[in-house]
């Protein structure tokens, strides 16, 4: 009977049928759904598991930083792609534009709890935080300037390793930095590492692992080669862990894993004993 048909209820096409994108995402390690706000109000940490996701290179200076402390160095370094790498100009300029980074790295002078030190933190997002010339030159000035100014160095590694778009030249930043570092070692200066998800190649054969402290974030994969490689060039079986935060911990590597909500106190006070 047509007493009984209900109306169909009227809306707007394309309103209201989906979910806006880039408000939610889902953890990797417990699959809770975690909104943007919760993200950034935990320092892009899982509040459920403390699950570590990928933190970009202003985001963990605010994370560090005194307040108002941070002075860009160094900034308009750019990569003249030496080698003629085909379609390299394009690509570095396209992450320009998506991530406003001019390369790999972000260096500058701050304070942590009133204590000077220069700061070079590595950014996942451009080119896998992968290490070329500008990245190399860029960790040296840093260090340079810390030397210069009696301040002390904090590096945060979030890295692919060399890249292979500059060949040899990217290897070269490998002696450059250590180097640097030798020199601020000579000066009496502390070097404080972070080891951040992941650290790998290049940069863990250099500078990443020399800190007169070597700190790591929570499960982090720290390495030379990923674990298949390893496995393939061994044939071995690999141990439960291998390359995670938590195995170089328990095998030298990393003095002290970090949490990143309490990772400005420790440098801070790691700073309050080690400056001159």
């Amino acid at each position: 009977m047509g007493i009984f048909n209900k109306p169909k209820l009227r809306r707007n096409k394309g309103k209201g049928d989906e979910m806006p994108e880039g408000l939610w995402t889902k953890c990797p390690s417990c699959e809770a759904m975690l909104h943007q706000l919760e993200l950034k109000q935990h320092f892009q940490t899982c509040h459920h598991c403390n699950h570590h996701f990928l933190m970009g290179g202003r985001e963990r200076v605010d994370l560090i930083a005194d307040v108002g402390s941070f002075e860009e160095t160094s900034a308009g370094l750019t990569s003249a792609n030496p080698l003629d790498f085909a379609n390299y100009a394009e690509k570095t300029a396209k992450l320009l534009e998506t991530t406003g980074l001019e390369d790999a790295v972000l260096t500058g002078k701050i304070s942590v709890g009133g204590k000077p030190a220069m700061i070079a933190v590595m950014d996942f997002k451009y080119f896998a935080g992968s290490m070329g010339s500008v990245v190399g030159e860029k960790i040296t000035r840093a260090i340079e300037t810390a030397i210069d100014e009696k301040r002390g160095v904090i590096i945060v590694s979030a890295s692919s390793g060399a890249r292979m778009q500059e060949g040899m030249l990217s290897l070269m930043q490998m002696a450059k930095t250590c180097g640097a570092l030798a020199r601020l070692s000579e000066a009496k200066l502390p070097y404080i590492s972070v080891m951040t998800h992941p650290t790998t190649g290049g940069v863990t054969a250099s500078f990443a692992t020399i800190g007169d402290v070597n700190l790591a974030e929570p499960k982090c994969m720290i390495g030379f080669a990923g674990p298949r490689v390893v496995k393939e060039t061994t044939h071995q079986n690999l141990p439960p862990g291998f390359q995670t935060a938590e195995f170089m911990l328990e095998h030298g590597l990393v003095d002290a894993i970090v949490p990143r909500e309490k990772l400005r106190a420790k440098l801070s006070t790691l700073l309050g004993y080690m400056m001159p």
